[in-house]
């Protein structure tokens, strides 16, 4: 699969069968990864990899923290308090795909909230990537973060996988930082669930739309 390939065929998979991904496997995409670029070569990155009982407990911890109401505190701001168009509205297409794929009715918040904690589930995966960074680095940090998560979904399709970029595993980054050991001075950004995907789970069937070239570049003569 060459790069292109991999663009073109990477999405968010939500269902994950329980086949394992082996260790050498993560280290392969990991180590290819950290050619991704950054600025002045301060590579940010820091990763934990979790998998068997220790991604349970994590997992687990989180989304009994959701389901006992304690407040979300991410270490960053990843949405826009107030969402403007195009955005508001790609944001509703994108959770009308979603729900319509799996049949849940929009009135169906039970169903709705239930499908949200299976974000806390990693959906299943059997590894989940964890991405961190050192407090007191500024913007430019969070796009080399950024390309080097990139990096890894890609290199994750070269490897056969599926991968799933989850904001929502860094809610509770106080859980996730004792659980991963890491002291408050490390900022958590997101996991990545990586696995195998569910061929036949109605949720991995739908793709959501990309604006055309037309829509987002300018190109001058």
């Amino acid at each position: 699969m060459n790069v292109i390939e991999a663009l073109a065929s990477r999405y968010s998979a939500r269902a994950f069968l329980p086949r394992p991904v082996a260790r050498q496997t993560v280290e392969r995409i990991l180590e290819v990864a950290s050619r991704a670029p950054s600025g002045a070569n301060t590579q940010p990155w820091q990763v934990a990899v979790a998998s068997g009982d220790s991604l349970a407990r994590l997992l687990a911890a989180i989304e009994q923290a959701y389901r006992d109401g304690e407040a979300q505190a991410m270490d960053y701001r990843y949405y826009p308090s107030r969402w403007e168009e195009p955005f508001k509205g790609r944001r509703v297409e994108c959770g009308m795909l979603l729900y319509g794929a799996l049949g849940i009715d929009r009135e169906d918040r039970e169903r709705r909230r239930e499908q949200w904690i299976a974000n806390y589930r990693a959906f299943g995966a059997p590894t989940v990537i964890f991405f961190l960074m050192r407090r007191g680095l500024e913007s430019g940090s969070y796009m080399d973060m950024g390309m080097f998560i990139q990096s890894v979904m890609l290199a994750a399709r070269g490897e056969g996988l599926a991968t799933c970029p989850q904001a929502a595993l860094a809610e509770y980054p106080g859980i996730v930082r004792e659980a991963l050991g890491f002291d408050d001075d490390h900022l958590v950004l997101c996991g990545v669930a990586i696995g195998h995907e569910d061929p036949d789970a109605p949720v991995n069937g739908y793709r959501t739309p990309r604006a055309p070239v037309s829509g987002f570049a300018r190109f001058l003569d």
